[in-house]
């Protein structure tokens, strides 16, 4: 089997994957097909690498080494960090400018119990694995993965983006654009942004001081806000502010901010149904305290109360738990109602209405879509590793195979195959049938290319290989003999026959 393989070898090189490993392994073409071979495998087959070596008997992979579950430790632990950093220079190198790139972080579940980053954490999963946080930088304008790292379990998002930052000024990434969600705002993180005249583009929550302070302003309303613009193609309703902001940076010097400007949204609809929610969750948990109450019931600890019971001020007996009284939280209940249906993005270093930071935020749906990818069709939701070098080989394998797996999916959604398929897999499927047929001491021979498998190299912009296109070309050698007079016309004039 042999179509799918070759599909993604020439995304490999168009996308310049194989050049930049070829280039981080000093030219060893056997470890560059090695990992290559790794990088498809799950993606091809949904299986874990302890049925390669089988795989490779039915399969025109690139390696042609077996690639046994030892072998494969072998080379996973071989990977190290400056392999990695060397990666994502020539990563790096390949942007242009401006590129728009979103940063984010999934949670995944560790089997190993070796890991230095799972001992803390709690898994969002609700399974009983640790767990670390992987944190990717896609970009959305060359639609693949740019950069990543692991962290720890337990780290914030909003204390892992001083890491973050580092890595990619080392790793040669300027002009760039990030994009962030709520989970990496901080005061902290908006001072550094402003020192290292960082260009972003980043959701704030609405308690935020500066985005509280103009929704105070507004006070009371009916339909929409006073001031605030409809946008009939997003149906929200916006207003954008200029923010003066100073730093101060090493010694006495002062930075200040690059055009920061506050953009505000409301939603009409979404005000609706959060202050429905917000009536349901005061009625459930009013029902429930009175209850309590009245049977004298105790709560299992004091984060119960604040978990279930977060718009009530609840009293207690420190000793047993049981309830005392409640009454409602006022200020924070009127706080909700004030805040219910906005939503704030901020942008520093960009020339961006507030329309367009709206729809350039939108944007990071596709990377919710990439750790989608990541955890189904890479089989990666689980880390399958027990030592510190194999899990940094395996993270190296894993970018390499969904820088590949986004090209498919960006090449899918953008072109005529989005009508043709239903998914970005079933291009895969499609090629699979495509035979490498390969006779002792004669040419190899790779079986036609028909149907849909024509459409899917058209889309990508591949050459079929020579011998298998769908129709076939005559190899005739035209030969044309010499024109001569055949007789003469009746008026006079000679007539001539051409030979075609």
């Amino acid at each position: 089997m042999y179509g799918d393989i070759w599909l993604l070898e020439q995304i490999a090189i168009k996308t310049g994957v194989r050049q930049d490993l070829e280039a981080v392994f000093d030219g060893n073409r056997e470890i560059v097909d090695d990992i290559l071979t790794l990088a498809m495998f799950p993606y091809l087959t949904k299986f874990n690498y302890n049925r390669v070596a089988r795989w490779q008997n039915v399969a025109g992979a690139p390696s042609s080494r077996s690639l046994t579950p030892s072998e494969i430790t072998r080379l996973t632990q071989s990977i190290t960090e400056q392999d990695r950093m060397g990666l994502l220079k020539l990563r790096a190198a390949r942007l242009g400018k401006d590129e728009i790139c979103a940063v984010d972080s999934t949670s995944r579940s560790a089997y190993g119990g070796s890991l230095a980053d799972i001992h803390w954490g709690k898994n969002k999963d609700r399974l009983p694995l640790k767990q670390t946080n992987e944190v990717v930088v896609y970009t959305l304008s060359s639609h693949m993965p740019v950069y990543y790292r692991t962290f720890p379990g337990n780290m914030p998002d909003s204390r892992s983006l001083d890491t973050i930052l580092i890595d990619l000024e080392h790793a040669g990434f300027k002009d760039i654009v990030l994009i962030t969600d709520r989970g990496y705002e901080s005061l902290r993180n908006l001072e550094k942004y402003i020192l290292r005249g960082q260009s972003t583009v980043m959701c704030v929550k609405t308690g935020q001081k500066d985005a509280f302070r103009a929704i105070q302003e507004f006070g009371e309303f009916g339909t929409r806000p006073e001031g605030m613009v409809i946008d009939p193609d997003a149906k929200v309703y916006h207003k954008q502010y200029g923010i003066d902001y100073e730093v101060k940076g090493t010694g006495q010097s002062i930075k200040k901010a690059k055009r920061l400007k506050l953009n505000l949204y409301f939603d009409p609809v979404r005000r609706s149904i959060e202050l429905m929610e917000l009536d349901i969750a005061l009625s459930f948990q009013q029902s429930s305290l009175e209850v309590l109450l009245q049977s004298n019931g105790a709560f299992a600890d004091v984060a119960e109360i604040k978990r279930d019971y977060n718009y009530y001020k609840v009293t207690y007996e420190h000793a047993t738990m049981v309830i005392k009284s409640f009454e409602l939280n006022e200020k924070k209940i009127k706080k909700m109602r004030n805040l219910s249906g906005f939503f704030a993005i901020m942008t520093h270093g960009v020339d961006f209405n507030a329309v367009e930071a709206f729809h350039t935020y939108g944007l990071r749906d596709e990377q919710e879509k990439f750790f989608q990818q990541m955890k189904s069709q890479m089989i990666a939701d689980r880390q399958r590793n027990w030592s510190e070098e194999g899990k940094t080989g395996r993270l190296f394998i894993l970018f390499v195979s969904l820088i590949l797996s986004s090209w498919v999916r960006h090449i899918w959604k953008k072109t005529e195959l989005y009508d043709l398929f239903s998914s970005s897999l079933e291009i895969l499927d499609e090629m699979r049938s495509i035979r490498l047929i390969e006779h002792k001491n004669r040419a190899r021979i790779i079986m036609p290319f028909i149907g849909k498998q024509a459409n899917i190299c058209k889309a990508f912009g591949f050459e079929i290989p020579e011998g298998s296109a769908p129709a076939y070309t005559s190899q005739q050698v035209c030969k044309h003999k010499q024109d001569k007079p055949s007789k003469a016309d009746p008026d006079g004039f000679i007539v001539y026959s051409i030979n075609q």
